[in-house]
């Protein structure tokens, strides 16, 4: 799939591993909606991003808002790629000092995150599928996991299990897609510096980045970004997620 003139969809767009695939797509040439729950922080990053990036206000699990920001993707051309990068973290032990983990904050993290997630993909696939084949396929969907979802730390329960549930849909979403030409692959990230690691003590975040063997430090959004352009561009990439860690595996925290 040709990045350079493709429609493309990011959510999570406006920080972190969303805004770094953000700026890499309209570096390369596509046209892109970023995707965001934040007006201020997403008119931001269009400014940044200049005419070829839109914003546009999403709540990935609410039907009505994926399908208007489809509907302005549909505004700017065809919709060819779709990175999954929103989603929520949680820390809480099943069992702790204040009683149980309390499952409506387990439901809602596997709400945001895994159902979130698949909302954005049915909804984005029926849209591909009405478009002309171009080199074989109509579209490339990729979604977001973790680390997390192979080597859950103590306290990520929800967050593992959200992360483990995208890994499980990767293989059988892709084949229920591959008749209509639209691959799906997964990226599961180890350590990257985002806004929710930059919050943490400087001492900590050193403590952390020891864990990755090579390279020794944390991952930069822009090689998240840059896997996310070469599965675009990668028509064997399919069924798949892609551990992006440095050799990575968590310790129990």
């Amino acid at each position: 799939m040709n990045i350079a003139e493709s429609v493309a969809l990011v959510t999570g767009g406006t920080s972190g591993l969303g805004l770094a695939t953000a700026r890499r797509l309209v570096k390369s040439g596509a046209r892109v909606v970023v995707a965001g729950r934040s007006a201020a922080r997403g008119d931001a990053v269009a400014r940044e991003l200049g005419e070829r990036a839109v914003f546009a206000a999403v709540d990935i699990t609410s039907e009505t808002d994926v399908a208007t920001a489809l509907d302005i993707a549909d505004g700017l051309g065809t919709l060819r790629v779709v990175v999954n990068c929103a989603g929520r973290d949680s820390a809480a032990r099943t069992v702790g000092r204040r009683g149980p983990f309390p499952l409506a904050d387990f439901a809602e993290v596997v709400w945001v995150n895994l159902v979130g997630t698949f909302n954005v993909i049915r909804l984005a696939a029926e849209r591909m599928a009405r478009a002309d084949e171009v080199d074989g396929e109509r579209g490339v969907i990729i979604n977001t996991s973790s680390a997390a979802a192979y080597e859950g730390q103590v306290g990520q329960a929800a967050y593992a299990a959200s992360k483990s549930g995208i890994v499980g849909l990767t293989l059988p979403v892709a084949r229920d897609l591959a008749p209509l030409k639209i691959r799906v692959v997964t990226i599961a990230p180890g350590l990257f510096l985002t806004p929710m690691l930059e919050g943490l003590p400087e001492g900590a975040r050193d403590s952390l980045a020891t864990q990755v063997p090579h390279p020794s430090r944390f991952g930069d959004p822009d090689e998240y970004a840059a896997l996310a352009a070469h599965i675009v561009e990668n028509p064997m990439l399919n069924g798949e997620t892609i551990r992006l860690d440095g050799a990575l595996r968590m310790a129990l925290r």
